[in-house]
C-alpha cells in the first residue's frame, strides 16, 4: 500500500496472528522494563553467589526458588481473572505462520530463485503456467523452502543450474588467417601476438 511501510518478519507474524503490538513510547515505560531487567540481573547474581551455585543445575534450582519470592513481592494482580492468551484456530498451520516469507516473481522458465537455490514450479489444475506470477517463498525454520501462490502451496522440484549467457563479443573481429593478423593461439587457449 502507498504510504505504508512493509512490516518486518516479526511485524508480519503479529499481523497474521492478529496481535497488536504496543510499543513503549515513553521513557517512563521503557524505564519500567529496564528497571525490572536490572533488578533481576543484579539480584540473581547476588542470589547465585549467596547460594554458592557452581553448576547449571544448581543455578536452575536457585532461580526456581527465587522467582516465586520475587513475584510475591513485586507482582500486581490482574484486573480480570483468566488467561489473556487465546489459542490458535484449528485451520491455522504453524509452519505457514512461523517462517520467513519473501516475495519473488517467477521467471519465464517457471523457475523461482531464492538464496542461491532454484525451484521449478510444476503445472497444476489451477493454472497451466506460473511464468511471471508473483509468489511467496516460505523459508521454514528447518531450512526447507515452500512456494505459495494465492494461499496454495505449489509443487516444486529443484531446477537445474542456470546456464551461462553467451553474448557476442564487441570490438575487433579476428580473421581466420592467424599469420596475417600476427596473432597466434597458444597451447593454453590464450591469444598471443
Amino acid at each position: 500500500m502507498a504510504g505504508k511501510q512493509d512490516p518486518t518478519q516479526f511485524g508480519r507474524l503479529l499481523e497474521e496472528l492478529e496481535i497488536t503490538s504496543i510499543a513503549a513510547r515513553s521513557p517512563q515505560a521503557k524505564g519500567r522494563v529496564e528497571r525490572l531487567f536490572g533488578t533481576l540481573q543484579d539480584r540473581l547474581v547476588v542470589e547465585l553467589r549467596l547460594a554458592d551455585a557452581q553448576t547449571v543445575e544448581q543455578a536452575q534450582q536457585v532461580v526456581t526458588e527465587y522467582l516465586p519470592r520475587f513475584n510475591a513481592q513485586f507482582a500486581v494482580a490482574a484486573t480480570q481473572p483468566g488467561s489473556a492468551y487465546r489459542s490458535l484456530s484449528e485451520h491455522s498451520q504453524v509452519e505457514m505462520l512461523f517462517c520467513f516469507k519473501y516475495w519473488r516473481t517467477v521467471g519465464a522458465d517457471t523457475v523461482v530463485s531464492f538464496a542461491r537455490q532454484r525451484l521449478q514450479i510444476g503445472a497444476d489444475t489451477q493454472r497451466r503456467s506460473y511464468a511471471h506470477a508473483r509468489v511467496q517463498v516460505h523459508e521454514r525454520l528447518d531450512g526447507s523452502l515452500a512456494v505459495y501462490h494465492a494461499g496454495r502451496c505449489l509443487s516444486t522440484t529443484p531446477a537445474p543450474a542456470e546456464a551461462p549467457l553467451v553474448r557476442a563479443r564487441t570490438g575487433i573481429r579476428w580473421r581466420n588467417n592467424w599469420q596475417a593478423s600476427k596473432i597466434q593461439p597458444s597451447l593454453d587457449g590464450c591469444w598471443k601476438s
